[in-house]
């Protein structure tokens, strides 16, 4: 087994990033948090990558901050972190994946609600446990998680530290599929697929307008789309938008 605590594989236009410190549940010590900021910030000089998968290896996709480091050297940052992993996230302008192989608790639960697309093994568990460990989220789970799921169940999930199963994260909108071990990562993979045949620009673009406009009231974030498309559209060619015309035709009549 390697002894990288991430690993980083490309598969064409699509990083592969696993979590990998499978004897500890992945958990998000300060060298591994380093080590992940370092990760996307690599990634964003990697002119051919389009699409992020994350993932962890092991049973879990992370169990959070490190409690037995913490527990010695405290939660504040120290002296040898230098990042922020929500800003990190927040400013890497492609499509994140996140293929939830297992436990996901607390700042693993908040650093999968970073991703832009979540997909759930059956083996899959969420689990909020900052009203029983005595700290607060610091990485946006109690503002992310009642946008995604409404208030009721957030609160729930937030204010008791109970597991949330693959199943009830599906049906409540947290995850958008379920799958089986084996077959978790070749759906992350197609989904990436889909998204890496569109327009880079489009597809960096789009991800910005949408990320953006759900920080702004309703009326607010329609005058912001219409600028950008007025903008966008008038550098579009009639010769391009044939082009891609076809090209969508095609692709449509391939999947029939």
């Amino acid at each position: 087994m390697s002894n990288k605590i991430v690993l980083l594989e490309q598969k064409g236009a699509i990083a592969i990033v696993t979590l990998n410190r499978p004897e500890t549940l992945n958990a998000l010590s300060r060298d591994l948090r380093n080590e992940i900021a370092a990760t996307f910030e690599k990634l964003k000089r990697i002119d051919d990558i389009r699409v992020v998968v994350l993932t962890g290896a092991g049973r879990a996709f992370t169990s959070g901050i490190d409690l037995k480091e913490a527990g010695q050297k405290g939660f504040s940052p120290g002296r040898n972190e230098v990042v922020d992993l929500a800003r990190t996230f927040a400013e890497f302008p492609w499509p994140i994946i996140g293929a939830i192989n297992g436990f996901a608790i607390t700042g693993g639960f908040e650093l999968a609600l970073m991703c832009d697309v979540l997909i759930a093994s059956t083996e899959a568990k969420f689990a909020d446990t900052h009203a029983r460990v005595g700290i607060m989220p610091g990485w946006g789970l109690s503002q992310r998680l009642p946008r995604l799921i409404g208030i009721s169940r957030a609160k729930q999930v937030s204010l008791t530290g109970n597991f949330v199963d693959a199943n009830t994260a599906e049906r409540w909108g947290l995850v958008n599929s379920v799958h089986s071990p084996a077959e978790l990562l070749p759906a992350a993979l197609k989904i990436a697929e889909d998204m890496a045949g569109c327009m880079p620009h489009m597809l960096k673009g789009y991800k910005q307008v949408i990320d953006e406009g759900f920080g702004m009231n309703f009326d607010e974030a329609l005058v912001m789309e219409s600028r950008r498309s007025a903008k966008q559209s008038a550098s579009v060619s009639k010769e391009s938008v044939e082009a891609a015309r076809k090209a969508v035709t095609t692709r449509g009549q391939s999947l029939q």
